[in-house]
Parts: C-alpha cells; structure tokens; sequence
C-alpha cells in the first residue's frame, strides 16, 4: 500500500512515515500543500494522511479542491483542533476519516489499513433517497424539489448520514456533530433524529433508526 503524508512538523512527519514503512507501507511525504498537489498529479496512492494546518493553505481547502477535481483516493485527516466545527468541515470536503493530534501511531496505521482495504469511494454532491435529496455543497435537503427547514446542526446529521455508506453509529455522529459523547449530546441527538423525521414528513421513513447500531438513510424499495 502506498501511503502520502503531508505534515509541515519536519518532527512529526518523520515519525510517521518511519511507523508506516516499519508496517511495510511505501510512503511518499509533502511539507505543503503545493508539493502534495504535485505528488498526487504524478503518482497513485492508496491513502492520503493529510494534516489541516500547512504552510500555504489548508488541509480542508486541498481536501475539497481535490474532491472537486474527481479525486477518490481515501484521506485522513490529521488536526490539532478540538473544535467540532473542523470535524464537520473536513467530513463535508470530503475526508474519509480524521485523527486529533497528539495520537497512537497504532491508532494512526490501523485507521489507514481500513481506509486502504476500502479503497476509493466515488463521492456525490448530491444524494437522492426517494423524493428526498441532499446537496452536499449548498447544505440544502429538499423534498420533491422543495426546500426543507433544517438547523445548521440537523443539516449536518443528514450530511453526515448521506455521505457515508450503510449504518453510521451514534458514536461516530456524536463524534462528528458535537465533539463528543455527553449525555446532553446523546439527548441532543435522540432530540434532533426525531426533528427531522418530522420535518421530512412522509419520506422521513428514508431515515432508519438500526437498533443497537446507529442510523442510516435508506432508498425506498
């Protein structure tokens, strides 16, 4: 498997990229975002590990020049921020998985092994569930064409949801939405899952609750 990490902390990136060779990965590494860019116009990569503050930009902003490009390689991303907000942000430019420093390298490899036996995922800016659809890039949800009322936190529960495949647990949209795993967020939750059912009305039979497991948006038989 053949791995880029772009990390500006010269400490850091050796580091990583000496655990990832040790596991036996081949690793290729950039210091900014312009010699990312570079590396992936001229070579493949299985997993991109990608850290949010770079010298000449963000790891968000490349993360989503690149989805918009037609990029489909995993990519983790790699952020000293605690703040929810970078979470979300990097989940809807298109990041496949994010670790908040400072982190386990086992953690690191194995989040990277289960991106790479995934393998690129063809992304969509818009999902569609029956009469339900979901512009990834306006945050909107409408049904039949027509706008839905949803709070910036409800739209990004529905992203959240359309964007990944099968059930997602309430651990990692606690993760994702809040930051964390409070018990006013679980209530929050449970709360706003109920909101948007009834928001959506009929078609909120799209939004499937999987006992024991989590949540997922589903497509009418």
């Amino acid at each position: 498997m053949q791995i880029l990490v772009v990390e500006d902390h010269a400490e850091t990136l050796a580091l990583v990229a000496r655990h990832f060779a040790r596991a036996g990965y081949g690793v290729a590494s950039a210091a900014c975002c312009r010699d990312a860019q570079d590396l992936l116009a001229e070579r493949e990569f299985d997993v991109v590990v990608l850290d949010i503050m770079l010298p000449d930009g963000s790891g968000i902003d490349l993360c989503a020049r690149l989805r918009r490009r037609g990029t489909v390689v995993p990519i983790l991303l790699l952020t000293a921020r605690g703040d929810v907000r970078d979470r979300v942000s990097g989940l809807e430019a298109g990041a496949d998985d994010y670790l908040v420093k400072p982190f386990a390298l086992a953690e690191l490899v194995a989040r990277v092994r289960a991106l790479g036996r995934r393998g690129p995922i063809r992304r969509e800016q818009s999902h569609s569930f029956g009469d339900v659809s979901v512009d990834v890039e306006r945050r909107e949800v409408c049904v039949s064409g027509r706008p839905i009322p949803l709070t910036a936190r409800e739209i990004s529960i529905v992203q959240v949801l359309a964007s990944r495949r099968g059930v997602v647990s309430r651990e990692f949209l606690l993760d994702s939405v809040w930051g964390d795993s409070s018990e006013s967020a679980q209530n929050s939750l449970d709360v706003l899952i109920g909101r948007i059912r009834r928001k959506l009305g009929e078609h909120g039979s799209v939004l499937r609750t999987v006992r024991g497991l989590g949540y997922s948006l589903e497509r009418p038989e």
